[in-house]
């Protein structure tokens, strides 16, 4: 329970609880769940570069393959909710456990498709089975990590996930060119099977214990199944400082979106590049500011964290962490995006291409430095329900991402790259004027709507 009129009161009584692993032990969790969390954006972005192949094999056209994609989307959004609603019942290792399987034997129903059905069928199997990568692999490090360690290590989490996102497109179209969209599935298979292997024998349940749905039962059965409605996770968006930083890392998020999913349609038209290999490997530059981008972001947020507890003497208030969004949002974002569309517009060359390659990465870095401290703060204030926090924000972005990726081309089709990412832009700092209202307001947002969230002593 958040208190009335005032900010949640530190305590160093839960901490011990963090003490269960080893710091080498944490550091193997966080690989094992940044594998897994690669998988969903790996699945997601080598898909798009195969689309002209896949419409080939199947006899069919860009646009009606390039449903999948929507399809996807929806999956992801309704296998996230299942498996985190799930894993605060059964746990977080039995999730990764049942997820994999949907995964591998949809890869293999992908690569054999002969029909646009069972590719649409197998299309959402194959999401569906690892999409919980994400919420759970959030979850995980809320479980293990203390407050101020958990900036750092969301941002390790983060900067695997988001790099794969931007590195996938390459691997994509190079199987796409060079070698084949079908083979390229039986490989996410693989992929699928050794990450199972590894959790079987090698993760441990991180859930605190006594926590679990499923400890709380007087009396159970050997095999114990209960309905858990997926759906109730998105309740917990009914707070508004929940909802305020979701829809702010949406917001942002949407650059992301506006530069790269068009890439080829901008960047490789204006400048001539028309190997698909060559486009994936556009998307680099953004990959590896999010590689390097997040984890930074996150140290920063824990050294800000430190810096407001210490200046209150020890009274801790979530927001403090987002005050680490403020360079990403107010500058690297806005600035990167913009310039990007003014450049392609008119700056030619290889110094034009350049140029965008730089924007590409700083819009990365910036956008880690406001979705890195975002996500941590979700895990802060709903520790114990930080999963379902995760994949509720996640399945309601998915939405809006989809929405909003559908108008990209046709906005530059009618208003030019130059003015869609402006657009863009001002977006971005109307989500960061979102998160400076939640700083100011976030005690009494919280106090306004408590969907339990976590105090000192729990958190």
């Amino acid at each position: 329970m958040v208190l009335e009129n005032g900010p949640l009161l530190a305590s160093t009584t839960h901490e011990a609880i963090y003490d269960r692993f080893t710091p080498d032990q944490k550091r193997w969790i966080v690989f094992l769940v940044s594998f897994a969390g690669l998988l969903p954006m790996f699945v997601s972005a080598t898909f798009v570069p195969s689309i002209p192949q896949i419409a080939k094999d199947l006899d069919s056209t860009h646009a009606v393959v390039s449903l999948t994609v929507s399809l996807s989307i929806l999956a992801s959004a309704i296998g996230a909710l299942v498996w985190a609603a799930y894993s605060s019942f059964y746990g977080r290792r039995w999730m990764y456990l049942w997820g994999m399987p949907f995964l591998c034997i949809g890869s293999c129903g992908v690569a054999m498709a002969a029909s646009l059905k069972s590719l649409l069928f197998w299309r959402f199997v194959q999401t569906f089975g690892c999409s919980g990568g994400i919420p759970l692999g959030a979850g995980v490090v809320g479980d293990i990590y203390k407050l101020e360690e958990r900036g750092t290590a969301i941002g390790v989490f983060f900067g695997a996930t988001l790099g794969g996102f931007a590195v996938a497109p390459f691997l994509g179209g190079a199987a796409a060119q060079y070698w084949s969209w079908r083979n390229l599935h039986y490989s996410v298979a693989v992929w699928g099977l050794l990450e199972l292997l590894l959790i079987y024998l090698w993760f441990p349940e991180t859930s605190h214990p006594g926590t679990l749905g499923i400890d709380k039962l007087k009396r159970r059965r050997w095999i114990h199944i209960t309905w858990v409605n997926p759906l109730s996770s998105l309740w917990l968006l009914r707070s508004p400082n929940l909802f305020a930083v979701m829809l702010a890392s949406t917001l942002v998020l949407i650059t992301d979106y506006v530069l790269l999913v068009p890439l080829a349609y901008t960047i490789g038209v204006r400048y001539g590049i028309v190997n698909e290999a060559i486009i994936g490997a556009c998307f680099l530059p953004n990959g590896l500011g999010n590689f390097i981008g997040a984890p930074v972001a996150g140290r920063l947020s824990d050294i800000i964290v430190r810096r407001w507890r210490k200046h209150r003497k020890g009274v801790w208030f979530p927001e403090d962490r987002l005050r680490a969004t403020w360079i990403g949002g107010l500058v690297m974002i806005p600035l990167s995006i913009g310039s990007s569309g003014l450049i392609t517009t008119y700056v030619g060359g290889s110094v034009g291409l350049c140029l965008n390659l730089l924007c590409l990465f700083t819009n990365g870095m910036g956008v880690d430095f406001v979705f890195n401290p975002i996500g941590s703060y979700n895990v802060d204030v709903a520790r114990s329900r930080s999963a379902e926090t995760t994949a509720a924000s996640a399945a309601i972005r998915s939405l809006i991402l989809s929405a909003a990726t559908a108008v990209v081309i046709p906005s530059i089709e009618h208003i030019g790259v130059a003015w869609t990412n402006i657009i863009a832009a001002v977006l971005a700092v109307i989500g960061q004027g979102l998160i400076f209202l939640t700083i100011h307001y976030g005690d009494r947002m919280r106090a306004s709507v408590d969907v339990g969230f976590s105090t000192t002593e729990n958190s």
